[in-house]
């Protein structure tokens, strides 16, 4: 069948898509894990044992960094969450499924990112609407 004409994604499909986020959301997991453990501390590396001076420059950095590995440990958080609701989709039968256009969303487009929700054109015309 072609695929301009389906409504949904085959099982078959579904379970590919299925299996692609879930290794994404492992990884992600991990990588949020190594984030939170940077910024918390949790390693020790710290300057504890340095002199005076090098520890006051380090302290500025440290917070800067802090302050970089917050911010990226909640995108990842935001993004897990993302593909956590795309897996609520499959199990739905509704994932790929466009939700502006009701049309499906190119694989090529789900395999690049998997928790897409647009089309590229529905995304294009969004990012029209808001300027």
């Amino acid at each position: 069948m072609e695929e301009k004409n389906r409504s949904r994604y085959s099982d078959a499909e579904l379970e590919e898509f299925k299996d692609l986020i879930i290794s994404k959301i492992e990884k992600s997991r991990l990588d949020l894990q190594t984030i939170t453990e940077s910024y918390s501390n949790t390693g020790n590396n710290d300057t504890m044992d340095t002199s005076p001076t090098f520890k006051i420059l380090e302290e500025g950095h440290q917070v800067m960094s802090k302050e970089e590995n917050s911010r990226l440990a909640a995108r990842l958080h935001k993004y897990i969450q993302s593909l956590e609701a795309a897996l609520i989709r499959i199990e739905n039968q509704t994932y790929g499924v466009c939700r502006e256009t009701g049309k499906l969303i190119p694989k090529e487009r789900l395999r690049a990112v998997p928790h897409a929700t647009l089309s590229f054109d529905a995304k294009i015309q969004q990012g029209e609407k808001k300027q």
